[in-house]
């Protein structure tokens, strides 16, 4: 596995335990319609959660939340519908991001970035 992808996979398991912590419960992870995921699905104050997370080794070029760009958005809000059609019921949705910089000296740097 690329370092990438092992970057990106440990970011995503940091965010779901990061925000299990912070009382969200996790419903799924990297949910999948054909070509188009969710990292993150999770309840939270009666709101059903979208997230992306996104993860950088370094701030070098910004943020990690500076990488969803519009084409991502499009992307998460079309899993998001087709999501909602295979589970119904879910009066308030909310999309979020998160930011993880993984430092090599110190521990990773998370943020919420929420209703985004």
């Amino acid at each position: 596995m690329s370092n990438h992808l092992k970057i990106g996979n440990r970011g995503e398991w940091l965010a779901g335990k990061w925000l299990e912590k912070k009382g969200y419960i996790i419903v799924a992870r990297n949910w999948r319609y054909k070509h188009l995921e969710i990292d993150l699905i999770a309840n939270y104050n009666n709101m059903l959660h979208f997230i992306e997370v996104k993860t950088r080794s370094s701030n070098k070029y910004g943020g990690p939340e500076l990488s969803v760009n519009w084409k991502k958005m499009l992307r998460l809000k079309r899993a998001a519908n087709y999501y909602l059609l295979a589970n119904p019921g879910n009066a308030w949705i909310q999309f979020d991001i998160v930011a993880i910089t993984m430092h090599a000296s110190k521990p990773p740097t998370l943020e919420l970035f929420a209703d985004i």
